[in-house]
């Protein structure tokens, strides 16, 4: 799968307050998440996201509390890949489990700027910079999880087992 968006760009040490803010974590809609995500450190981005766009950060990306409303908020809002150099442990294990693409390549994350184009084929973890004419690359995702993202999630992965 080849995804290819926007760039949205951040820094270290993005938690998961500033992804949704706790002050939204009564809303359980993931369109709802959405129109809050990224509001208290980027107020343009839902209103300039579209769907396919890629979000791109530094080191400790989704750090903070082990909510999953932050990985559903970003997928919501039409993200299609997350590139970070590092990921907060669980941030890493709630994006799989609800079928949100990321991936670790520190050059891609150090090189991409806000408003580059991207590419990203999945299978072979490739990362092309359009805007720059320059490629990366992060380690493809094992089939496993390439099949939990291709069935939209960890629980929809199952459902499909079960029935086999």
């Amino acid at each position: 799968m080849i995804v290819q968006g926007k760039v949205f760009k951040y820094g270290n040490d993005i938690d998961t307050d500033v992804i949704i803010p706790a002050r939204y974590l009564n809303v359980t809609d993931p369109k709802d998440l959405a129109s809050h995500c990224m509001e208290d450190i980027d107020k343009n981005f839902i209103n300039e996201v579209k769907d396919g766009d890629i979000m791109v950060a530094l080191k400790n990306f989704g750090c903070g509390s082990s909510r999953e409303h932050a990985p559903i908020a970003i997928k919501a809002a039409g993200i299609s890949c997350v590139i970070a150099k590092s990921y907060a442990r669980i941030f890493y294990r709630n994006a799989f489990n609800i079928g949100l693409p990321i991936l670790e390549c520190e050059e891609a994350a150090d090189k991409i700027q806000a408003g580059d184009e991207v590419t990203v084929d999945f299978k072979n973890g490739t990362i092309k910079n359009i805007t720059k004419n320059e490629t990366y690359q992060a380690e493809p995702f094992p089939e496993f999880i390439e099949q939990i993202i291709n069935a939209d999630g960890l629980v929809n992965y199952v459902k499909n087992k079960l029935k086999k």
